[in-house]
């Protein structure tokens, strides 16, 4: 690797010698103010090169202003769907231990004194450097209006400022953002989905100026529209009135007319935040912005600025954090030692705006001398398209609103010439000449898919895997557009059949059941299964695989939906064989089904004696239901045999299916709930009760964003709002805890449960085997938005079948263990040992603990005699 460019200096030894406050050494020492996403990656992309203390290279000392490291800007507004700050966080838990980095949060720099290269911090620490690289990023623009400091008016830019937003929101009816670009779309969203009803103020003739042209705005518009956001474009802000409180109370437009509102968010634009520089002498831009050259170097060859903050070479300050990448892995090859420059950025933007698709890309409003335009718009769909073409047919930019979907391929085409006509990208299907899909084998190998890590496409084809392509590349670690078109460069798995038996995914196995009627295992393996499987027995893998599938569609298909009737039985897992989870002395557990864990005292006396009476261990669950745990196989009829004439029923928890639906109290009791959070899960779980899933599902209702009953760690779960519900999908508290993410919002009791049902069908139909929806909705291709196109949208035209799917289900329940207690020759499976039937389990005891028992922890840790089977035993 090259020399670094550092100047290490000898200075006198400082009289403190605390971390950050000692001289120069002979370690260089590299400050670093701001540690946002940019600053962020400066840092990666020092220790990619070799340079941070844990390699031996400089001292590098980070002075953040914010409370917190660096988070995902770009989706900011996820919080608002759920996401926690931890959740956006760029910043690896160990990174900067791992890298031997110092990063100070909460204390900004506030001066740099350039003679004796050294920063001071907000709280009078000093350090020196012999490199300063200056990331701080930008500030947003408040327009000069009188009352823009009321009480209610706030800005969107940090993970603080939505918090102060969401706080006070609670106390406000109707909010208004300045601004109608990207963030400002952003912000009104968010605003909407806090239950406000909200106005768009934006002072350009149309919405998101920047990006698109008037026939894109002019969609945009009416789709937002249609969604209940009111937007005047336009105008300005003339004032922000307030009360005789100092709170917001309307604000007043450069037309003449007025709104009544009571939160205003200002969301113009942002400017750079070059003060440091400007006041410790560097140059910087008549408008702003700290002058840089190629190599991002300010006008003092020791310091660089990088990002949002920086006055570039060709003359503009980027507001994308695609530019400020390629800024920071500049500046860190030019510390190294190397040659690298910065020479302007792709400006190329997809997003989704209040579940909008908007993209644009190359020279969108056609700038270039003797540019066509190729457009399509249907104002009933909200779909505008256009393509902006060169007279030799290159492609030199595009709009697409509604309808992004060949965003992917047509960004990095823009500068060559198509290989098929224009028209024919853009016309919907049924229209003649199109439409025609390029997918991203059509573009070459220098074909930038990831614009914010730079990563081509043969960059990308050099690995085999999506993990592996963000591990070693970084692409789609961004603002994620990307992503399906680095899926789609993936080459297929070379089989992709469930096992050894079928050359089919389990998805495809639940198609063929669910179209041929099959019934049975035999049957489905003899006519389509592999040639050398058929007429064979199957796998541990493909048995229980098939056995839940065709459980989970045995009303639709004519199959016993009993799963211990003949051939299903052998082909359960081992909890099912007993509908009762095997625990690890060889006892089970008996769990009754307490919907929203409603419980009569009646019910509680009868739990409660069942547990005396058979000496079970009683454990209150994370659930809101009651385990009994230390039955022996032989007893479980007798017990459910007393529960089910008590009204109780199988709660499921031994197979793959619904297990709880978990509530707080709502507002019937508590004074913060908005709605019944406790009917809502009961209609719930007795709706899903018993579904078979290809996994475990979990679910939750709160009656309120406090969120008590933790809905957003469930594979569904739901939030009241003051509309109504919103309604989360995916999350998991398990080994690999995810949030769940906003589906739909403020959904009335029946477009939820409709939306649950589909979603919930959907997921059965389409996942792996052992697949939480947490990994199918990362791994499904287009993940959240295309599950929300197909269940809430329709866009498979599958939304009435996957209704009756879950109609047939809910109307073919059957309690199992209701079923199993009278019917004799089902309880004949309930014995220790089929030659002995009466005999006891001997390997099955116990020993006191805390007035109650627990498994003999000697006994199990001594040698297995034998196995138990269904046959018998064996040695």
């Amino acid at each position: 690797m090259p020399e670094p460019t550092f100047e290490p200096r000898t200075t006198a030894a400082a009289s403190n010698t605390t971390p950050n406050t000692r001289a120069h050494t002979a370690v260089p020492t590299i400050v670093v103010v701001g540690h946002g996403m940019v600053g962020q990656r400066f840092l990666e992309a020092l220790a990619e090169r070799g340079l941070t203390p844990a390699a031996g290279g400089a001292r590098v000392v980070v002075l953040c202003e914010e409370p917190r490291p660096a988070y995902d800007r770009v989706r900011l507004t996820s919080y608002f769907a759920g996401q926690s700050p931890e959740d956006l966080s760029l910043v690896e838990p160990d990174f900067m231990a791992r890298h031997g980095i110092e990063l100070y949060v909460g204390d900004p720099a506030t001066a740099v004194d350039r003679a004796g290269r050294t920063v001071t911090a907000r709280s009078g620490a000093v350090f020196p450097y012999d490199t300063l690289v200056l990331a701080t990023g930008s500030y947003p623009f408040v327009p000069p209006v009188p009352g823009k400091d009321a009480r209610g008016c706030f800005v969107y830019r940090t993970i603080e400022d939505l918090l102060a937003i969401e706080e006070y929101a609670k106390g406000a009816a109707t909010g208004a953002v300045v601004g109608g670009g990207l963030l400002g779309l952003e912000a009104a969203g968010a605003l909407k989905g806090l239950g406000l009803a909200t106005h768009v103020v934006e002072f350009a003739p149309r919405l998101m100026p920047v990006q698109v042209d008037e026939g894109g705005g002019a969609a945009l518009l009416r789709t937002i529209q249609d969604m209940g956001l009111s937007v005047h474009t336009g105008v300005g802000t003339q004032e922000v009135t307030a009360g005789e409180d100092g709170a917001v109370t309307g604000m007043s437009l450069s037309d003449g007319s007025s709104l009544a509102v009571d939160l205003v968010v200002f969301s113009a634009g942002v400017r750079p935040r070059d003060q440091l520089a400007r006041e410790c002498g560097l140059a910087v831009g008549e408008r702003g912005g700290i002058v840089v050259d190629e190599e991002c170097r300010t006008s003092d060859p020791a310091v660089f600025a990088i990002g949002e903050c920086a006055l570039t070479a060709d003359g503009r300050v980027y507001g994308l954090v695609a530019p400020g990448y390629d800024m920071a892995r500049t500046a860190a090859e030019v510390i190294a030692g190397g040659r690298s420059a910065f020479t302007g950025a792709d400006l190329s933007t997809k997003l989704k705006l209040l579940g909008v698709d908007v993209a644009s890309f190359g020279d969108a409003h056609g700038v270039a001398e003797d540019s066509l335009d190729v457009v399509y718009s249907d104002a009933r769909a909200g779909v505008y398209k256009k393509l902006v073409m060169g007279p030799d047919g290159t492609l030199l930019g595009g709009v697409l609103v509604g309808d992004a979907e060949q965003y992917g391929t047509l960004r990095p085409l823009t500068g060559s010439v198509l290989p098929v006509a224009p028209e024919q990208l853009v016309l919907p299907a049924g229209s003649g000449g199109g439409p025609v899909s390029l997918g991203p084998g059509a573009l070459p190998d220098e074909a930038v898919i990831c614009s914010c890590h730079n990563v081509t496409k043969g960059a990308i084809c050099e690995h085999t895997t999506l993990p592996e392509v963000k591990k070693c590349t970084k692409a789609g670690t961004g603002c994620g557009s990307c992503l399906k078109v680095i899926g789609q460069l993936m080459p297929p798995p070379e089989d992709s059949g469930l096992c050894g038996c079928f050359p089919y995914s389990r998805s495809e196995l639940y198609e063929i059941v669910r179209t041929l009627e099959v019934t049975s295992f035999a049957e489905l393996l003899d006519s389509h299964g592999r040639e050398e499987a058929r007429g064979g027995d199957g796998c541990e893998v493909c048995k229980p695989t098939v056995g839940s599938v065709i459980a989970s569609l045995a009303p639709t298909v004519g199959a016993s939906g009993y799963v211990l009737d003949g051939e299903q039985a052998a082909l359960q897992d081992t909890n099912d064989h007993f509908l009762a989870n095997l625990q690890r002395n060889g006892s089970y557990s008996i769990v009754p089904r307490i919907p929203g864990g409603e419980i009569t005292p009646e019910k509680l006396i009868v739990i409660g004696e069942v547990a005396r009476d058979f000496g079970l261990y009683t454990k209150i669950t994370g659930g809101q239901r009651i385990d009994l745990f230390g039955a022996r196989v032989d007893q479980l009829p007798l017990i459910w045999t007393r529960l089910v004439d008590a009204g109780f029923e199988s709660g499921h928890a031994y197979g793959k299916s619904l297990r709880t639906v978990k509530s707080c109290v709502g507002q019937t009791w508590c004074r913060y709930g908005v709605q019944d959070s406790v009917k809502m899960a009961i209609d719930l779980e007795l709706r899903y009760r018993g579904l078979r899933s290809p996994h475990k599902l979990k679910s939750a209702v709160s009656g309120c964003a406090r969120e008590c009953a933790e809905a957003r760690g469930k594979d569904f779960g739901i939030i009241a709002t003051a509309q109504g519900w919103n309604l989360y999908v995916g999350g998991n508290g398990g080994a690999t805890p995810r949030h769940a993410d906003l589906l739909a919002q403020d959904l009335s009791d029946a477009e939820l449960v409709r939306l649950i049902d589909r979603f919930l069908m959907f997921y059965i139909r389409t996942a792996d085997r052992l697949e939480r929806t947490s990994a199918w909705l990362e791994r499904i291709d287009g993940g959240l938005d295309h599950v929300r196109d197909v269940v809430v949208h329709d866009s498979l035209g599958l939304c009435e079948e996957l209704e009756r799917l879950m109609a047939d289900h809910v109307a073919g329940y059957r309690d199992e263990w209701a079923e199993t207690i009278n019917d004799p020759d089902r309880l004949r499976r309930f014995v220790t040992f089929v030659n002995a039937p009466d005999a006891p389990d001997p390997s099955v005891r116990f020993i006191p603990e805390r007035d109650q028992i627990k498994p003999d922890l000697e006994l199990l840790a001594g040698p297995v005699l034998a196995v138990r089977t269904l046959e018998g035993t064996a040695s």
